[in-house]
């Protein structure tokens, strides 16, 4: 953690929302005249699309059917606390970009399911922010999520990430509803053993509970609206935090637990305005002081 090169990290499996939630946190960056250096957890993948297709090929024949992006192994966890440890300390490091569609394609001229280059990061940045996958793991050898000083998780409840990623794999990346399955049963392993653990490392949780029926998630035709879900929003040290305040505000909330909050799914956007505004003000302030 650093007062002076601050990094807060979004961390949740793919099809959890966790790119919805960047788009929150941007609008208070832009809000508050912050210049925030991103970094996708993409990027940091080890191998390109064309390789982690054959890395999973490779692993089937010998007998591991279950081979995936969620594991450590096919990461590169050391080099990204390399980076947070480096910009904590001096606001520098190397980032690159990966290429997912052929719109990213154009723009940054590299082929759909690469790399950028690396880069070093652009001076002057007031913090990092980073979205993706493993933004708080940690293992006997490494530990991301203490160079972290904002830690968020976003999981939604099982069902509905997987009515998420569905409805994205099919309808935006043209995926057969059959592969996506395939790819749901090949990374349930990695995701109990290097996914779930993450979150006892964060300081704020949010977790979307559906109120409709999503029972057979494989056949539901819509994903369940904002309208008709519940956020659970869980503190991980309630010290501090304004629930009164934050009680008034989100209308038709409540308190299930002294460190949680439940309110209406249409208000997630706003509970995280309310909520992470003033904790990245205090960052900015140490900052200063600092």
């Amino acid at each position: 953690m650093s007062r002076q090169h601050p990094i807060i990290a979004v961390t949740g499996s793919s099809g959890a929302g966790t790119t919805t939630v960047m788009q929150s946190f941007q609008h208070i960056f832009r809000r508050e005249g912050l210049a925030a250096q991103i970094v996708e957890g993409d990027s940091f993948h080890r191998f390109d699309r064309a390789e982690m297709r054959a890395r999973m090929k490779e692993a089937e024949a010998g007998g591991n059917k279950h081979y995936s992006h969620f594991g450590p192994y096919s990461n590169l966890l050391e080099e990204l606390e390399a980076l947070f440890r480096g910009y904590g300390a001096s606001g520098r490091g190397r980032v690159r970009k990966y290429v997912h569609d052929e719109r990213e394609a154009a723009e940054y001229g590299v082929a759909p399911g690469c790399f950028t280059d690396w880069q070093d990061i652009e001076p002057g940045s007031d913090l990092m922010f980073y979205e993706g996958l493993h933004g708080a793991y940690v293992d006997d050898r490494i530990d991301i999520a203490g160079h972290v000083d904002l830690l968020v998780g976003v999981v939604p409840i099982i069902n509905l990430e997987w009515i998420q990623k569905l409805h994205r794999d099919k309808k935006l990346r043209g995926y057969s509803q059959e592969a996506v399955v395939d790819t749901i049963l090949r990374r349930m392993p990695d995701y109990v053993n290097h996914i779930c653990s993450q979150f006892t490392h964060t300081h704020v949780n949010f977790q979307r509970v559906p109120v409709v029926d999503t029972s057979n998630p494989f056949i539901a035709r819509d994903i369940p609206s904002a309208d008709e879900s519940l956020c659970v929003i869980r503190f991980a040290d309630p010290k501090g935090i304004d629930f009164p305040y934050l009680l008034s505000m989100l209308s038709d909330s409540w308190m299930t637990r002294p460190n949680s909050i439940v309110c209406p799914g249409g208000k997630m956007g706003l509970a995280m305005q309310l909520i992470f505004t003033p904790m990245i003000l205090r960052l900015m302030d140490l900052k200063r002081r600092g």
